[in-house]
């Protein structure tokens, strides 16, 4: 019951902090792994409403990019990734909502 209340508590207070980790590339390269800070004493947030991780990727150029499923648990390590850039340039912007009133 109380991590219901605790549940209830944090969506309506609505707070959450953003971090983030973004790079560039250029023609034909590969992104390397891009990790997402993870701040002590927080959880993923989740899209109000849903179970999902409330994350954000933003790209520039020709290319696809996504959370890595191997290296990334949500609890600990978030690492975003992306294919080769098809493009002039490429930029690539991971961003993870967390919930940092969760444990306190």
């Amino acid at each position: 019951m109380s991590s219901d209340a605790r549940a209830q508590d944090s969506e309506d207070s609505g707070a959450t902090t953003e971090l983030s980790c973004s790079f560039t590339m250029e023609k034909g390269e590969t992104g390397r792994p891009c990790h997402v800070p993870f701040p002590q004493g927080c959880l993923v947030a989740s899209i109000p409403g849903t179970k999902h991780p409330w994350t954000t990727i933003s790209k520039g150029g020709r290319l696809q990019c996504r959370f890595d499923e191997a290296k990334t648990d949500w609890k600990t390590h978030i690492v975003g990734t992306c294919d080769r850039c098809q493009s002039v340039r490429c930029s690539a912007h991971f961003s993870v909502r967390f919930d940092c009133s969760a444990l306190h």
